[in-house]
């Protein structure tokens, strides 16, 4: 899979945050921790657009799939 790079300047408060949820291993890296933000960003953006089917935890699924080039492991997302 290819990835492009983007270069951000955070805050270090922001940053000292992103290196706690690596710490504490819920995250194996800052990168992972950027791309699930921005993922959860896009998805809330999704809000509002998504058709009821009546299995909006599938149509979420779904969802995340589209928004990861990545094997996700949804069960382990869904917990934290």
């Amino acid at each position: 899979m290819t990835m492009n790079v983007a270069q951000v300047r955070l805050p270090k408060g922001l940053m000292h945050e992103i290196d706690v949820l690596v710490d504490k291993g819920l995250y194996a890296n800052k990168s992972d921790v950027v791309r699930d933000a921005i993922r959860k960003l896009v998805l809330e953006k999704q809000i509002g657009s998504i058709p009821n089917t009546g299995d909006s935890v599938k149509e979420i699924r779904v969802i995340r799939k589209k928004l990861s080039k990545e094997e996700v492991d949804l069960d382990k997302i869904n917990k934290l």
